[in-house]
């Protein structure tokens, strides 16, 4: 029998099979017949491709529905819809990316037994990144000031959410973590030291010395023209961005350009700068690593805040202090957990005695 005479019966299960979106628009596109059959049940279809691509979708959806009508360790159950399914693939590529990431991270040092993830560490790695992307969402905005943080009812609130995880769990949503810490810490808001570091190694016969600001000089709040109305920057920032990252590098000294000033602050200011940005989520991470090459950018971006930023500056994030709470109430030890994500024991690549 020809494949293209199929009983749509069968034509729909070899859809619902396929590993991901791409295969499905494919296989739609071939006749017309297989066309008919996956617009009528399309919906259906690219939400199980999804699921096998990006998945589990169900921990995506928790991320796109959470707001503050609702305590965010409640599962919420809600139908598929085309836009919703929109956001999924968006977020579901974010994650894509990080994937790529992971192992360049995770391995930097131990780069001899780097390595890709296998397809069952990727669904972890990504499930990981959504259930610390939807803590990030659901705490780490202007609703938890400074101030707050360590009230009792608080951090009750937030270790509401880590308690729906298992201790394995919780250790790989810490190996995520650390990744994205690195990212920040290194890439995207490096200190004084590591701008040393690089320039030295990019410059070896350089005898410059570099001129570090030991001051963060935020600029002003942007102007409306400045940022778009979801607080993103808007296409002029992001086409200067490319400009300066194409022709100017951080690391070029020049008679406009002060390679010590794109350091970030000596190890005391610099830790409470990635405390600080690491209240961001993983596409704002990524879009400030492809679109804001310079410190003037990532701080202009900082102020396209809602409220100009002032809950984001010197309020760090809160996932740390509330995973070492929920390890504690559980009877654990918070530095054998962190010594056992380290060394590969637990987390997201576990070394199999």
């Amino acid at each position: 029998m020809l494949f293209d005479v199929l009983p749509n019966e069968i034509v729909s299960e070899v859809f619902l099979s396929l590993p991901n979106v791409s295969s499905v628009l494919n296989l739609a596109s071939t006749c017309q017949h297989f066309n008919n059959v996956y617009h009528k049940q399309r919906l259906a279809i690219l939400t199980e491709a999804a699921d096998a691509e990006f998945g589990p979708i169900d921990a995506i959806v928790q991320i796109l529905t959470q707001n503050a009508s609702q305590p965010a360790h409640i599962r919420r159950n809600v139908p598929m819809s085309d836009a919703l399914l929109k956001q999924v693939l968006k977020v579901g590529r974010v994650a894509q990316q990080w994937e790529e990431i992971y192992p360049l991270k995770k391995w930097k040092s131990d780069f001899a037994n780097r390595r890709l993830l296998t397809p069952s560490e990727r669904y972890t790695f990504r499930r990981a990144l959504y259930r610390l992307w939807l803590y990030s969402k659901a705490f780490h905005n202007r609703q938890y000031i400074r101030t707050t943080r360590n009230f009792p009812p608080v951090i009750d609130t937030r270790a509401a959410l880590l308690h729906n995880f298992s201790t394995r769990a919780l250790a790989e949503m810490l190996d995520v973590h650390n990744v994205l810490k690195d990212m920040i810490a290194n890439n995207i808001c490096p200190s004084n030291g590591k701008m040393r570091q690089k320039f030295h190694k990019r410059y070896p016969d350089s005898n410059q010395q570099l001129l570090f600001n030991i001051h963060l000089n935020y600029p002003p709040p942007p102007s409306a023209s400045w940022c778009s109305a979801d607080g993103w920057l808007n296409n002029s920032i992001i086409s200067s961005a490319k400009y300066h990252q194409t022709h100017l590098s951080r690391l070029q000294p020049s008679r406009f350009h002060e390679p010590g000033a794109e350091g970030w602050g000596d190890d005391i200011g610099h830790y409470y700068v990635v405390e600080d940005m690491m209240k961001l989520d993983p596409e704002q991470i990524l879009f400030l690593r492809d679109s804001c090459p310079l410190k003037t950018h990532v701080e202009a971006y900082v102020r396209t805040f809602e409220g100009g930023g002032e809950w984001f500056v010197n309020n760090g994030e809160t996932f740390s202090e509330t995973l070492w709470f929920v390890l504690r109430q559980r009877g654990g030890e918070v530095d054998a957990f962190k010594g056992a994500v380290e060394e590969c024991e637990m987390g997201i690549a576990v070394v199999e005695d």
